[in-house]
């Protein structure tokens, strides 16, 4: 019996898959079918997570992608269609934040690499592959997000503002592209054990404030976030687009 869980034969581009939230998605959605595109910077670390999931029996290739640079980007769209002949799922996951501290101190290198790496490169991406999507009748974009797009912060803040901006992004394309059956949503995961987030969770103190802030009272596990973007992307939620999807344990909530 079929499942509207299931992503049997789609072809899915996850960028940032090579650890954490990103190496989940990967994880999952191969494991439900899709014939996924493992993406970093580092081609060995991609390889490694591939090679793991086709242990398992599923299909993933590996396009090493730097989102900061155009042309790799635009490498990646291609390789893939290439590879696979389309692309049915898009996984915006890549992101970084070179800055720890307040925004008084931020230069304007720092901004431009956060803005750069985490909204225009999504841009890039979605631009590159969503008219596809709309040719073949629909298809569906994750971003991945934060919950710092809704809160203040006094030490990621421009990452913060980048957040936000992925929101609007998401809400925008999900207009444009609806007609088209393209979906676009957001995750915003809250604090998760990933290395990304580590100044954040490997202090105790920081990290004892915000469990007993959080009605779980734990922070997130990257593999409590693949399945959400898994079910975004399957066919389970062909009505929901333009939407943020909070998963953090319940911190913004109490």
């Amino acid at each position: 019996m079929s499942t509207p869980f299931r992503l049997d034969d789609k072809v899915a581009i996850i960028t940032g898959s090579s650890r954490g939230i990103g190496r989940s998605i990967a994880e999952c959605m191969a494991e439900l079918g899709a014939k996924v595109v493992v993406s970093s910077r580092k081609a060995e670390a991609c390889e490694e997570v591939a090679a793991a999931i086709r242990a398992r029996g599923g299909e993933a290739a590996v396009i090493p992608c730097n989102i900061s640079r155009k042309a790799e980007v635009e490498a990646l769209v291609s390789g893939t269609v290439q590879r696979f002949g389309r692309v049915d799922i898009l996984v915006c996951n890549a992101a970084v934040n070179p800055v720890y501290g307040p925004m008084s101190a931020l230069t304007d290198e720092a901004f431009d690499k956060i803005m750069g790496a985490n909204v225009k490169s999504n841009i890039w991406l979605t631009n590159l592959v969503i008219p596809g999507m709309a040719e073949r009748g629909g298809g569906a974009v994750v971003i991945i997000s934060s919950i710092g797009g809704l809160r203040g912060s006094e030490v990621i803040g421009t990452y913060c503002i980048s957040k936000a901006a992925d929101f609007a992004l998401a809400r925008n394309l999900a207009v444009e592209w609806g007609p088209s059956n393209v979906r676009v949503n957001c995750i915003a995961p809250g604090l998760v054990r990933t290395d990304f987030a580590r100044a954040l969770w490997e202090d105790p103190g920081r990290r004892a404030r915000r469990e007993a802030a959080t009605p779980l009272r734990r922070i997130g596990e990257p593999e409590e976030i693949g399945p959400v973007a898994a079910f975004l992307a399957s066919p389970a939620a062909s009505f929901i687009t333009g939407q943020i999807v909070v998963a953090d344990g319940g911190v913004t909530i109490a």
